[in-house]
C-alpha cells in the first residue's frame, strides 16, 4: 500500500470519527448518541481492518522475500544435486 494511500485510508477514518463525535453532540439526546457510537464504532473496525491489511501485506512481501532467497540458492547449487539429493541412499525395491 502507497504511503499516500494509507494516509488517505486512515485520514478518513478518523475524520469518521470526528465527525461522529461532532454529530453526536450536535444531535441532542438518543439519536445523536445512536450516530455517535455507529460512526465511531465504524471507524474504529475501518481502523482495526486496515491494521489487518498492513500485516497481511507484510507477511505477503515476507514470504516473496523468502522465495526469492530459495530460488537464489538453489540457482547457485550444483545443477547434479537435485538428482543426487533425491537418489541418495539405498535403492528400493520393487514390490
Amino acid at each position: 500500500m502507497a504511503r499516500r494511500e494509507r494516509i488517505r485510508a486512515y485520514g478518513a477514518a478518523a475524520a469518521l470519527a470526528l465527525l461522529g463525535g461532532i454529530l453526536g453532540f450536535v444531535i441532542p439526546g438518543l439519536v445523536g448518541q445512536i450516530v455517535r457510537l455507529s460512526l465511531i464504532t465504524l471507524a474504529m473496525g475501518a481502523v482495526l481492518l486496515l491494521v489487518f491489511y498492513e500485516i497481511g501485506l507484510s507477511e505477503d512481501k515476507a514470504r516473496a522475500r523468502e522465495e526469492e532467497e530459495r530460488r537464489e540458492q538453489q540457482g547457485r547449487e550444483h545443477p547434479d544435486s537435485e538428482r543426487h539429493r533425491w537418489t541418495s541412499g539405498r535403492p528400493r525395491r520393487p514390490g
